[in-house]
């Protein structure tokens, strides 16, 4: 019998699959996996609703031209330079086969979203990955030496992610710009996944497209910013004059993102916009955030309350991922999974505050069960 491919005889179920299904298993608390517990917005499903039985057959690859438009204006490009897609993560696939190959390198941060790795090596490329610092007082930071440091000749793309899943992280504008100047510097592409660019605490992130618009390509996710991350819509703002070629590439894969779905979005994102329900999100998950944050310092955590996502990181050596939802049954990810070029800081967990206030008092109260 002919064997699989070594790529394929290489892959893992994904840890937030595997705590999820933990989670499942022994019936923890999953806090886990970055799934909203509250349902999606009325206006959403309304739209939904309208949209099944009307908007049933294919759109073209690139999207349709009303979901184009409406992500456009709420990112100030043209929509002509949107593709629309299955999700932020067939989005990064895409620019990964897209924008770097074979010889190839592409650097991220670490810790690093999981998907980053796998589909810079699925298209034949070198992922490098530069450590963020994490200072016990201070929190995260970006190393820009660093980051400078690990561009070589065969450097093709910076891979950024802000807010900064798992860290928070968001990244100033002079941050931005030394990113930006290393790219002009170097003739790199930029990929800014900025999924959670609607869920921040404090000012409005900085997007890089604003500093860099010929060489960014930015990632987007109708999941993150209206509480539907099954739905499976994403985008892509890119330059202009690439979106035809870039939906090209995607149209190998999906072909398109399911219809009615990309119409609700559509009528759902202004009116998201305009009502104040990204405002009324972001203070909702203050307030649980400050839940669970507190609740963990309670128990002897080391808290990084974060500036965006919703996902905190907490340092609790003693404490293991796999124990807790074991023994606890409480689910978390263990922070080594964020890792894979240099160590993760011992006892460090993300943590996901993007549950029901219910379910983060019942995760604190088990935890309060666990040895010290």
């Amino acid at each position: 019998m002919p064997q699989l491919l070594s790529r394929a005889l290489a892959s893992q179920e994904s840890v937030f699959a595997r705590m999820s299904r933990l989670a499942a298993q022994y019936g923890a608390v999953n806090l886990g996996q970055g799934f909203p517990a509250d349902a999606p917005p009325d206006f959403l499903l309304d739209a939904a609703r309208r949209a099944v039985g009307t908007v049933d057959q294919y759109s073209a690859p690139a999207g349709l031209p009303a979901l184009r438009d409406a992500v456009g204006a709420d990112l100030g490009v043209d929509g002509a330079d949107v593709v629309i897609t299955c999700g932020a993560t067939e989005a990064l696939n895409v620019l990964a086969l897209s924008l770097y190959g074979p010889g190839d390198e592409v650097l991220m941060l670490e810790p690093v979203f999981d998907v980053y790795l796998p589909q810079a090596r699925l298209a034949g490329a070198d992922a490098v990955t530069v450590p963020m610092t994490l200072d016990p007082v201070g929190g995260w930071s970006l190393d820009l030496a660093a980051l400078r440091a690990a561009v070589t000749p065969r450097t093709r793309a910076l891979l950024l992610n802000s807010p900064f899943n798992p860290t928070g992280t968001v990244f100033s504008a002079a941050e931005l710009g030394e990113v930006v100047a290393l790219a002009r510097a170097h003739d790199l592409w930029i990929v800014s996944d900025e999924v959670y660019d609607e869920l921040y605490f404090g000012e409005r992130p900085v997007s890089l497209r604003s500093l860099a618009p010929e060489r960014t390509f930015t990632v987007g996710s109708a999941g993150k910013r209206l509480e539907a991350t099954g739905w499976r819509v994403g985008w892509i703002a890119c330059p202009p004059g690439l979106s035809g070629m870039v939906a090209g590439i995607r149209q190998q894969g999906s072909f398109c993102s399911p219809a009615p779905l990309q119409a609700a979005v559509a009528l759902s994102l202004p009116v998201a916009r305009d009502s104040g329900f990204y405002a009324g999100l972001r203070e909702e998950y203050a307030g649980r955030m400050a839940l669970l944050a507190g609740g963990l310092r309670d128990l002897g955590a080391t808290v990084y309350e974060p500036r965006g996502t919703y996902f905190l990181t907490a340092l609790r050596p003693g404490w293991s991922a796999e124990s807790l939802v074991e023994r606890a049954g409480v689910a978390v990810i263990p922070g080594e999974a964020f890792y894979a070029q240099h160590a993760a800081p011992p006892g460090l967990l993300r943590v996901a505050f993007c549950k029901s206030r219910d379910d983060i008092g019942r995760a604190l109260e088990r935890l309060t069960a666990v040895p010290t």
